[in-house]
């Protein structure tokens, strides 16, 4: 069975054209076609993203071989123009919702961490004129937060590029767990709401940033490896003084750089509180595996509803690629499970592999 086949019969399992029907009548459009309907566009995005095909005429080309209906590409690329991305955007919701594990509330301070972070992407501004940079060109960011060490994707939102990543945080983060970020999300005023809001979180100030009155916290032992101090201030001076006082904590990065980071979080050793700021990380390596694996920098559309659709899209596909790989490592003997970092691999796979991921998903129950 072909990879593009297999994939395509369990998406449509986990997502069927029935579930779709009720999100497009929630976006108060009318699909009104008959040969190439939204379903259909959902079906050929997502095999652009698997597939890394080169735009709607090379997708012209290959979808009869994947199963899609048929369409010539000034049928899709109007179909893309013309559908609202938030469709799209309520079907990746859908998608994590279905593959991702719960999450539940939890009492007390939540141990699993949430990196938050932006990803953008730029094109020339005569492409893209509503979403203009400075200079010749203009971009988009795709704000995220994903479950560390699981790697899932929970919150995703759309922005044009120069909107700054702090104003889009509240949209992707999540109470339930603690926030880990860097510099950009790093407003002291921010940090009063978020100990207010009873969100958790580790993330790094600037270089320059004002330390008033602080105090070293108490410690048995001198600090090992990188780790310099542990104290606890408000931060900021005079209009950007924070009202609460936090926990700062200051280390050195391999090549010798201050990274100081801000926490309310005061139980964790000052190591937990490195190790947790080091999982962020893990966002770099999602950023850099969709952009390598599921043709994320190849925009085909011009207009927002085509690229915020592809994108959304791919991502979806990114969730379920997930849940796959999960499902089938699950199901069979630890020594012939594979790594996270084969997965890395997984999706320029070769015939072995793909043969590999048919056995392992032939026989898997979705619930």
């Amino acid at each position: 069975m072909k990879k593009s086949t297999m994939f395509s019969n369990i998406l449509q399992t986990i997502i069927p054209k029935e579930e779709v029907l009720p999100l497009i009548k929630e976006e108060s459009y009318v699909d009104s076609a008959r040969k190439f309907t939204v379903y259909d566009l959902f079906l050929f995005l997502s095999q652009a993203a698997l597939q890394q095909w080169d735009g709607y005429r090379d997708g012209e080309k290959r979808m009869s071989s994947c199963g899609l209906v048929k369409a010539d590409h000034s049928t899709i690329s109007k179909k893309a123009k013309d559908v609202p991305f938030e469709v799209f955007k309520q079907l990746l919701r859908l998608m994590i919702q279905k593959c991702n594990r719960p999450t539940r509330r939890r009492l007390g301070i939540p141990k699993e961490l949430l990196v938050v972070d932006s990803t953008k992407i730029t094109v020339g501004k005569e492409r893209w004129p509503w979403a203009p940079l400075k200079g010749e060109k203009a971009g988009i960011k795709l704000h995220v937060s994903i479950i560390a060490d699981a790697g899932q994707l929970h919150k995703v939102t759309e922005t044009t590029g120069n909107r700054p990543d702090l104003l889009s945080c509240n949209d992707v983060r999540d109470d339930r767990f603690i926030l880990v970020a860097d510099r950009a999300y790093g407003k002291h005023k921010q940090f009063d709401d978020y100990q207010e809001q009873n969100q958790y979180f580790v993330i790094r100030l600037r270089d320059n940033t004002h330390f008033h009155e602080p105090k070293r916290r108490t410690r048995k032992r001198p600090f090992a490896g990188t780790i310099e101090q542990d104290l606890t201030c408000q931060l900021g001076a005079k209009s950007t003084l924070s009202k609460n006082r936090f926990r700062v904590v200051i280390l050195k990065d391999p090549h010798g750089n201050p990274v100081i980071l801000a926490t309310n979080l005061h139980r964790p050793s000052v190591e937990k509180i490195a190790e947790m700021y080091k999982k962020r990380w893990q966002i770099e390596v999602f950023f850099r595996w969709i952009k390598q694996h599921l043709n994320v920098p190849m925009i085909f559309g011009t207009t927002p509803n085509a690229v915020y659709g592809q994108l959304y899209t791919a991502l979806l596909v990114y969730v379920l690629l997930k849940f796959v790989f999960e499902q089938g490592n699950s199901k069979v003997h630890p020594s012939a499970q594979l790594s996270f970092a084969e997965f890395d691999r997984l999706f320029g796979m070769n015939d072995l592999q793909a043969e590999w991921l048919v056995y392992l998903t032939s026989n898997f129950t979705f619930s």
